[in-house]
């Protein structure tokens, strides 16, 4: 089989890695931005009243994430955006979309739980259900988790049992390599057809994504494993690879350009690309922790500080995770 109907199957197959609920952070295989700190979302949600304050959003506009895994994140913007503009919630609508049932059990339960019934949420198995006049898109971690082919001096790669094998020829996957200037490396597949369904959507959104990689693609390969905090590299052990199927993360770096030119292609506007680290504090992660330190008690406070150091010092998340945001309308 093509190497990206093998990772399709170890991600999103009937007993594939995100295809049930997993614990993420510290009790599972790797931490994110959203599993560190509240104050990822919070800083989001400051960002998403700061465009209705400029006119882009509209005050009954959807707030939508995409992918959400818990819904953690979509809910602590939620829980921000009560604590910086209450009234907001009564106007916005918010939305989420998830192709698996038990995630979306999962997120249903959470923000019930969370918001009672102040809360109203959406669910779409794709962005092709979803239509609105105007919105703000986030995901997190979404570009490294679709699938994509391993390509190797203009070979691209088959899988026989867990072997992989570089043999096939792809010339589609063989033209986005010579784009990139890769001569091996992932290369990603349904860029352009996510930019072209969410261009679809809306008439009028802001799309912001966090992840990690660069806007050029990397000269080498960098899909690895993630298990139980442990990074395995994917060409690393046959065997090892064959237990940890549909059991562990699969994952590779971003080359951000080409989800920009698939954006651009689709007819949204390309705004910026920037560090996480430079891209929480312009959008004022400084000025909620100085909320915090006038409202809670010292210890709180000194808390919430270490985990957002975790978010944007360039040893940790700050340079490694990137934000790339587009706009259309």
């Amino acid at each position: 089989m093509k190497f990206s109907d093998y990772m399709g199957e170890w991600l999103y197959g009937k007993d594939g890695y995100y295809a049930t609920y997993k614990n993420i952070g510290k009790e599972g295989d790797f931490y994110t931005s959203v599993s560190t700190s509240k104050f990822f979302g919070g800083t989001v949600a400051k960002h998403i009243i700061s465009l209705v304050d400029d006119g882009f959003l509209a005050k009954n506009g959807t707030i939508c994430e995409i992918g959400a895994h818990h819904g953690y994140f979509l809910a602590d913007v939620v829980e921000f955006i009560y604590t910086l503009r209450p009234e907001l919630l009564k106007s916005f609508n918010f939305a989420i979309v998830e192709r698996f049932d038990a995630l979306r059990e999962f997120q249903s339960s959470y923000f019930k739980e969370s918001f009672g019934d102040v809360v109203k949420l959406a669910h779409y198995k794709s962005l092709s259900e979803l239509r609105c006049e105007n919105a703000f898109f986030i995901a997190n971690e979404i570009f490294d988790a679709f699938p994509c082919e391993l390509y190797y001096k203009g070979k691209s790669a088959r899988v026989d049992g867990h072997e992989v094998i570089f043999d096939a020829d792809n010339v589609w996957i063989e033209q986005k390599a010579k784009k990139y200037h890769k001569d091996r490396g992932e290369i990603a597949l349904g860029y352009e057809e996510f930019a072209i369904e969410m261009a679809s959507a809306c008439k009028k959104f802001e799309f912001m994504s966090f992840d990690y990689g660069e806007m050029q693609a990397r000269p080498d390969f960098s899909l690895r494993i993630y298990s139980k905090h442990e990074v395995i590299p994917f060409f690393e052990d046959n065997t090892k690879r064959e237990e940890l199927f549909a059991k562990s993360d699969i994952t590779y770096d971003v080359t951000f350009e080409h989800v920009k030119d698939a954006f651009v292609e689709a007819g949204t506007e390309f705004i910026e690309f920037k560090t996480q680290m430079v891209a929480l504090v312009n959008m004022g992660i400084l000025e909620l922790l100085e909320i915090l330190k006038e409202n809670a008690d010292e210890k709180i406070y000194k808390q919430e500080l270490e985990k957002v150091k975790v978010l944007i010092m360039p040893n940790f998340l700050g340079e490694r995770f990137k934000m790339i945001r587009f706009r259309k309308g």
